[in-house]
């Protein structure tokens, strides 16, 4: 029978980044497996990071239904019309605003009988755990019956700080293992049971935040990033985006995680959705993404004319 691996956590944990980690041992043990990705609208993004380790026939995107509730026919569908395969394993990663509880109880139905029981990894932001304000709740739920929580964004975190994190997680979750994520390891998650713990019951709405995005043109230089991210409210936890940048040859992604942190790295490939701007949170409007774009490049220009002026 194949095994199913839910990975759920909060905006910007790092759930991409263990997935793909988990996704390079299965395929040094010689598995198979399958992905399924659901976000908010532009799931392609994000999957498309994966299709240097498998062909596009092994990836699923899921975008716009949040899979723990109206998505969720979406992805029973999508699961069971999964190839089999020898040594088959599947891995969904959930959008950072699921319910993680929800999702689960509903997962459990209608899925073929070739698949083992769904079993629950849960991403835990050490350095941001439960300092997110009303959405502490949220982030909390998403522990709560998960089998294994995997801890990330340690670097620099003082000693007592991941200890009192590992307080709390096993008060709301006592049965858990608690592990670094470099101790994760794909060998071990075949023999993995399925939670028993009854959750705390999260108000739905609590689960769903605004999203939007908007065509994102070629940006002139690597400080319109920046622009673009310092401009738009604290309320929108996260800001994804992908695009062509100066004279790079490649296309470029980059985000805003919850903490206020800017990534930028190359995109592989060409986005299938076209070059996009991506929020999640209250506050997320086209309009205003429209707004933020066309004065970072108001801004660029004025950039480059006092440079040229300088010389």
């Amino acid at each position: 029978m194949e095994a199913i691996i839910v990975i759920v956590g909060f905006l910007g944990a790092g759930k991409t980044t263990l997935l793909k980690k988990l996704v390079d041992n299965a395929l040094a043990q010689f598995w198979q497996p399958f992905i399924v990705l659901n976000d908010y609208e532009t799931a392609e993004l994000d999957i498309a990071q994966l299709s240097d380790k498998l062909d596009k026939q092994w990836l699923k995107a899921l975008s716009g239904s949040c899979i723990c509730c109206s998505g969720i026919s979406e992805l029973r569908d999508s699961v069971n019309r999964i190839p089999e395969r020898k040594n088959g394993i599947t891995f969904i990663e959930a959008n950072g605003t699921t319910d993680a509880c929800s999702l689960m109880g509903f997962l459990g139905v209608g899925i073929d009988e070739r698949f083992l029981p769904p079993v629950q990894i849960s991403v835990v932001d050490v350095k941001n755990w439960q300092l997110r304000g009303e959405h502490n709740e949220l982030e909390a739920n998403q522990i709560q019956v998960s089998s294994i929580l995997v801890l990330t964004h340690e670097s620099g975190i003082d000693s007592a700080r991941i200890e009192a994190v590992k307080t709390q997680l096993q008060a709301l979750n006592p049965s858990a293992k608690i592990i670094r994520a470099d101790e994760l390891n794909i060998t071990q998650l075949p023999e993995v049971a399925p939670s028993e713990n009854s959750a705390t019951k999260l108000d739905h709405h609590k689960a769903h935040w605004a999203s939007s995005s908007a065509d994102l043109p070629h940006l002139p230089d690597y400080l319109s990033v920046k622009d673009i991210c310092d401009a738009l409210p604290s309320t929108i936890l996260r800001i994804k985006g992908c695009t062509t940048i100066a004279d790079e040859p490649h296309y470029v992604y980059f985000e805003r995680c919850p903490d206020g942190e800017v990534y930028v790295r190359p995109y592989r490939g060409k986005p299938d959705t076209g070059t996009k701007l991506l929020t999640i949170g209250p506050g997320s409007d086209k309009t205003l993404l429209e707004l933020v774009i066309k004065k970072a490049l108001i801004t660029a220009k004025k950039r480059e004319n006092q440079k040229a002026c300088n010389v």
